[in-house]
C-alpha cells in the first residue's frame, strides 16, 4: 500500500457544515482538500487541480451532481477519477444513474461515520 503522500480529494458539497466538517477531517488526515459548493464549481476545480478522489453530493445549487458526475466522465482525465456520490436520496433512479457514470461508491449521508467514510477512500487509494 501507498503511503499518503498529500492525496488530493475534492469535496464537492453545498451544505456549509457537512462540507466543512469533511474538510477539517480529511485534512487531519493529512490529505490536500478542496472544496466546491456546486456542482458547477466542483467541475471547474476538478479539471484544474485533478484530485485523486471525489465526494460528491447530488442535490445542489447551479449545477447538480450527476450532471456535474456526467460532465466529468466526458474529460480525458475524469473518465477514470474515483467518485463517492455522498447523498440524502436513495432511490433507484439516482443509484442507477452513479451507477451508469461509474461511481465507485454510494453513501446515503444518514447511514455513515465519518470515521468510516475516511477508511473507504483510503481503501479506494490504497492507502495504509
Amino acid at each position: 500500500m501507498t503511503t499518503l503522500a498529500r492525496k488530493k480529494i475534492l469535496i464537492v458539497e453545498d451544505e456549509i457544515s457537512l462540507r466543512q466538517a469533511l474538510f477539517d477531517k480529511f485534512t487531519r488526515e493529512n490529505f490536500q482538500a478542496l472544496e466546491a459548493k456546486n456542482g458547477e464549481e466542483g467541475l471547474e476545480v476538478a479539471l484544474k487541480e485533478r484530485p485523486d478522489i471525489i465526494l460528491l453530493d447530488i442535490i445542489m445549487p447551479k449545477v447538480d451532481g450527476l450532471t456535474m458526475l456526467k460532465s466529468l466522465r466526458r474529460d480525458e482525465w475524469g473518465k477514470d477519477v474515483p467518485v463517492i456520490i455522498l447523498t440524502n436520496l436513495n432511490d433507484a433512479e439516482n443509484v442507477f444513474h452513479a451507477v451508469e457514470n461509474n461511481v465507485y461508491d454510494f453513501l446515503v449521508k444518514s447511514d455513515w461515520r465519518l470515521n468510516e467514510l475516511v477508511e473507504r477512500v483510503k481503501n479506494k487509494l490504497q492507502i495504509s
